[in-house]
C-alpha cells in the first residue's frame, strides 16, 4: 500500500466516525419520549378507579345528604334505613368506621348538603311532603340550626359548591318538577341564578374549577342522559355531552380532571348499574373507569384526600351498610 492510499483511506474513517457521531446526537433515544407522557405532567388525569371495602355503617341507610368536612372526614345526615323509613340520625365516617354525632330536626331523605367553612348545610329533603329549609349542622358541637328558606320546597335536589357558595340543582316540590338553580351563601338570602331546560330531579352533580356540571337525572319524559355545564357568573347554562345511557339517582364528585358518575339507576326504578364513570369538563366524553362491586344508586359519595368514599346506598333489593373506598390510577 502506497502512503498516499494509507492516508486517503485514514481520512475516510476519521470522516465515517464523525458521521456516526453525529448521527446519535440528531436521534434521540427512544426514552426521551417519555417526556411528554401525560403521566409526566403536573397535572394528573384520572384513568381508572378501582373500588375496596374498608368498612360498614352501623345501619344500613341510602338517600343520605352527605358532605366532606374540612378534616377529611365525612358526615352523613338522615337518609331512608332498611325499614323503609326516614331517619333524622347523623353519622360521621372516618376511614371505614362510623361515629353517631347527632340528629335533624326532622326525620329526612333526599336532600343533599355542603360544607361551607367549617359548617355543614343541608338543602331541602322531605319525608311525607318536600322541605324547604335550609339547616346548618355544627360537626364541632352537634348541633343543628335553621339557617334560611329555598324559593320552594325542594327535595330530590342535587348540590355542589363552589368556594363558599352552594349551587342546588333541580328537585321536587311535591307536586312538580323544580328547573331552578339556586345559589346560597352563608349570611345572604339563597337566589335563583339559573334556569336548567327543563325540570330535573336526581341529577348527578359536581364542581369542575369555576363550572358547575350536571349530569343526568329525572325529567318528566323519563332518564336523561345529557351532560350540562353551569357558568355560575353569567347563568348561562350550555349543553356539554351526552353519558353512555340515561342514569338518575347517581352521585359526582371531581377526582384528578374528570367529573366522576358512580352508579345510579337505568330506569325510573331498579336497573341499578355498578360502572364508574368519567366525564372531561373540557368536551363531555364519558368513559367507563371502573366497577363497583355491586350494582348500586342513592349512595352517599364525596372525596375524602385523593381517594372517593362511597356509603350505603340501594342495590336493587334495599339500603345497604358497606362502605367502599375508590382509589385512582391516574
Amino acid at each position: 500500500m502506497t502512503l498516499g492510499a494509507g492516508l486517503a483511506i485514514l481520512i475516510g474513517l476519521i470522516v465515517a466516525l464523525l458521521a456516526g457521531s453525529g448521527a446519535k446526537h440528531t436521534a434521540p433515544p427512544p426514552r426521551a419520549a417519555t417526556h411528554h407522557h401525560p403521566a409526566r405532567t403536573t397535572t394528573s388525569v384520572l384513568r381508572s378507579l378501582t373500588a375496596a371495602p374498608i368498612g360498614n355503617l352501623p345501619a344500613a341507610i341510602e338517600d343520605s345528604a352527605v358532605a366532606t368536612l374540612p378534616d377529611g372526614r365525612i358526615a352523613l345526615l338522615g337518609g331512608i334505613d332498611s325499614a323503609q323509613a326516614s331517619t333524622a340520625g347523623v353519622g360521621i365516617v372516618s376511614g371505614g368506621s362510623t361515629q353517631l354525632h347527632g340528629a335533624l330536626p326532622n326525620a329526612q331523605h333526599d336532600a343533599e348538603a355542603a360544607t361551607l367553612g367549617p359548617q355543614v348545610y343541608v338543602f331541602g329533603g322531605g319525608q311525607f311532603s318536600s322541605y324547604d329549609h335550609i339547616l346548618r349542622y355544627d360537626p364541632a358541637t352537634a348541633a343543628t340550626s335553621q339557617a334560611g328558606t329555598l324559593p320552594a320546597p325542594a327535595s330530590d335536589v342535587a348540590v355542589t359548591s363552589i368556594g363558599d357558595t352552594a349551587y342546588i340543582v333541580g328537585g321536587y316540590t311535591g307536586t312538580s318538577f323544580l328547573d331552578t338553580i339556586v345559589a346560597f351563601t352563608p349570611g345572604t338570602a339563597p337566589r335563583i341564578v339559573a334556569h336548567l331546560p327543563a325540570g330535573l330531579r336526581y341529577a348527578a352533580v359536581a364542581a369542575a374549577g369555576s363550572r358547575v356540571i350536571i349530569a343526568g337525572g329525572t325529567l318528566t319524559a323519563g332518564l336523561s342522559d345529557e351532560i350540562l355545564s353551569l357558568d355560575p357568573a353569567t347563568g348561562n347554562i350550555t349543553h356539554l355531552g351526552h353519558l353512555p345511557v340515561p342514569i338518575t339517582h347517581a352521585s359526582a364528585v371531581f377526582l384528578d380532571g374528570r367529573v366522576v358518575v358512580v352508579g345510579g339507576r337505568r330506569q325510573l326504578s331498579g336497573d341499578q348499574t355498578s360502572a364508574i364513570l368519567a366525564i372531561d369538563p373540557s368536551n363531555g366524553s364519558a368513559t367507563t373507569v371502573g366497577q363497583l362491586p355491586q350494582p348500586l344508586s342513592d349512595a352517599a359519595v364525596a372525596l375524602s384526600g385523593d381517594r372517593i368514599i362511597v356509603a350505603g346506598g340501594d342495590n336493587g333489593t334495599g339500603p345497604q351498610t358497606q362502605i367502599l373506598a375508590l382509589n385512582p390510577r391516574t
